[in-house]
């Protein structure tokens, strides 16, 4: 099955999508990678969605990224003997380590952590942000604040801390425990939230070993302030604007969002726009125009994916909800103006001999008739490196590793296929062509460009280039080797 688009698709599973039949159906609807939010639903639950992803790859012939994204920590107040209170704009509100149900004049906040670091002048918000507080005073075990936005306050609701770093790893017991889990399972990528330093992400990396590749959720205040220390020890970057929406003026989000993926795609590392793209679709089965015009911009800046959280878990139209990103997606990537943009926020470096091949590759099948650009990559780096250059021709990713076919499936215009070992370039053309042709790229008139490194099966290796006309006959009948 081959995609019409670069543009990758991230499907959260959850209660109106953990059935075959809806996870086959998100898939066909064009859906690439399945994200399993352990925040809801049991192992077992996980590990069946797991198994099934695993069925229909099978049944596909494609492979298909899986993403398992750990819940992080979750700061919440206590509880309130009348459950619900009214908080006025300019009066004051205690939080406090006492378990005592609150009232309206306190609550407890059972997070020792936010107390020793919180200082007059920093904000609380509750409730999304719908309800801020100033601190006007704190100590080890309270926080004495003043109103400045009220609204209604209950049973624990979600905390933010936008104004400082917190002493809180990103990974709680209950992570390292799913994270475990996944690995165990077989994912391919693990989503890391609560981000706010490098140091996160190492944590996560060192008790993954290997077994998963790492995303970082981009969410809080802090990390924006340290994303290129962040980028440079993650595998991937997801841009979670629901939090960072609340916890930064929400006119600051949009300017972010470009700044952060224009980074990652000069960095070759996998962006992914998250958060409230077809929002309105968890109860309609139409979206809005804005949440088209959020899509399509996410689309135009190059993000390698867009992903749908509750619109696919627990909405009301998931298969309408890929659906329709998948349209919009093919609609954007037809505007001549889309690949305008492309090509002009084009920072691709060329530093290395890879980096000088994928771009050699790219410029050939700009000027020439070339189909497709098929790379041998065995660790992948060299596949990500051509994704960076944003050809206007679809890339062909052949590598012997399904973990690495899975981990690229993630990436914008990637077409991951599982070949044999090979160990002479003559066979690697020769199995690039026949992919090319079985998959719909290209015929036997036509011609590929083929990249791959000497030694094969060595990691970062790529440094040979060959235009290869898809006629195989011509190689065993005029190559010398």
């Amino acid at each position: 099955m081959r995609r019409l688009r670069n543009v990758k698709i991230v499907a959260t599973l959850g209660p109106a999508s953990g059935d075959y039949e809806t996870i086959r159906a998100l898939f066909d609807a064009g859906a690439d990678v399945f994200r399993l939010n352990m925040s809801h639903g049991s192992h077992n639950e996980t590990a069946a969605r797991h198994a099934i992803i695993r069925k229909i790859e099978k049944e596909t012939g494609r492979p298909i990224a899986i993403l398992a994204d750990l819940q992080g920590p979750k700061l919440r107040v206590g509880t309130f003997e009348n459950e619900t209170e009214e908080l006025q704009e300019g009066q004051t509100f205690r939080f406090d380590l006492d378990e005592t149900p609150g009232n309206g004049e306190r609550v407890n906040l059972p997070h020792k952590e936010i107390f020793d670091a919180l200082e007059p002048g920093v904000s609380l918000l509750v409730n999304d942000g719908k309800i801020r507080m100033r601190v006007l005073d704190c100590g080890r075990d309270f926080a004495e604040c003043s109103v400045e936005n009220g609204g209604t306050i209950s049973n624990r609701k979600g905390v933010n801390v936008p104004d400082v770093v917190l002493p809180l790893a990103a990974l709680t017991q209950k992570d390292r425990k799913d994270l475990e889990f996944a690995c165990q399972l077989g994912v391919d990528w693990l989503a890391l939230s609560f981000v706010q330093r490098p140091e996160d992400v190492e944590e996560a990396r060192s008790r993954a070993a290997g077994r998963a590749f790492i995303i970082s959720k981009i969410e809080k205040p802090a990390a924006v302030i340290a994303f290129d220390d962040i980028l440079a020890t993650s595998d991937g970057i997801m841009v979670a604007r629901g939090d960072l929406g609340v916890e930064l003026p929400v006119q600051n989000v949009p300017p972010i969002q470009k700044r952060l993926v224009r980074a990652c795609r000069a960095a070759a590392k996998p962006v992914i726009v998250a958060t409230q793209m077809l929002e309105s679709m968890i109860d309609s089965p139409m979206p809005t125009r804005a949440e088209v015009s959020d899509v399509a911009a996410a689309i135009y800046e190059g993000v390698d994916a867009v992903m749908l959280s509750a619109e696919s878990a627990a909405g009301s139209y998931p298969v309408q909800a890929v659906t329709t990103m998948n349209n919009v997606a093919m609609e954007v990537e037809s505007d001549p103006t889309y690949r305008q943009i492309i090509e002009s926020s084009r920072a691709g470096r060329k530093e290395t001999v890879a980096d000088a091949i994928v771009s050699a590759a790219r410029e050939i099948a700009e000027t020439t008739q070339i189909k497709a650009i098929c790379c041998f990559s065995e660790s992948g780096t060299t596949a990500l490196l051509t994704a960076r250059e944003r050809p206007h021709v679809p890339i062909i990713a052949l590598t012997s590793r399904i973990g690495t076919s899975r981990r690229l499936d993630l990436s914008w215009g990637m077409h991951c296929v599982t070949v044999s070992d090979v160990d002479r370039f003559k066979m690697a053309v020769v199995n690039a062509i026949r992919v090319a042709r079985s998959d719909g790229f290209a015929s036997e008139t036509d011609q590929i460009v083929v990249t791959a490194g000497i030694p094969f099966n060595r990691p970062g290796s790529t440094n040979i280039l060959r235009v290869a006309h898809c006629d195989e006959r011509l190689i065993f009948s005029s190559d010398p080797e």
